[in-house]
């Protein structure tokens, strides 16, 4: 191989290329890399914190529904409370009614049976009378008997 001035000028053209790439082309690469990795770091970092607020989410939906439930439940315990009451309630007022009708039908059926001792007194008497007035064969008059009915009254 021979040492001729086209490999000196081959050599020196080398160097320059490098320094030039050195000077101004590798800092615009670094630049490049440096800015693409920044980014790929954000990137990871976003899916990260996007991952943490999933679970995050997750957690509150898991407590907002385990609350639902509880409020659910205390709804439904607070609905048949509420339903038991009412059938109390109901029993009471039918219990009372009843008791009301019971005694109004035996009040009816003590003034029903006075009724029906007053009549059978007083046709006790008129029989009375009647049996008496035939016994005897005469007339009595009216006060005497109003009083022989009244004696009979009160002795029936």
């Amino acid at each position: 191989m021979e040492f001729n001035a086209t490999l000196i000028g081959e050599m020196i053209s080398f160097a320059i290329l490098i320094w030039f790439c050195v000077h101004f082309v590798w800092p615009h690469l670094t630049k490049a890399i440096e800015e693409r990795q920044l980014k790929i770091a954000e990137g990871l970092n976003a899916a990260e914190r996007a991952h943490a607020e999933l679970r995050e989410a997750d957690n509150k939906a898991a407590s907002e529904i385990k609350q639902a439930r509880q409020q659910a439940a205390e709804i439904i315990d607070r609905a048949q409370q509420q339903a038991n009451q009412i059938l109390d309630k109901a029993r009471a007022d039918a219990v009372a009614e009843i008791n009301r009708q019971k005694a109004a039908a035996q009040d009816e059926i003590a003034s029903m049976a006075q009724r029906a001792r007053e009549e059978l007194r007083e046709r006790v008497g008129a029989l009375a009378v009647q049996g008496a007035s035939k016994i005897v064969q005469r007339e009595i008059d009216a006060a005497t008997h109003k009083t022989l009915l009244d004696q009979l009254a009160a002795e029936i």
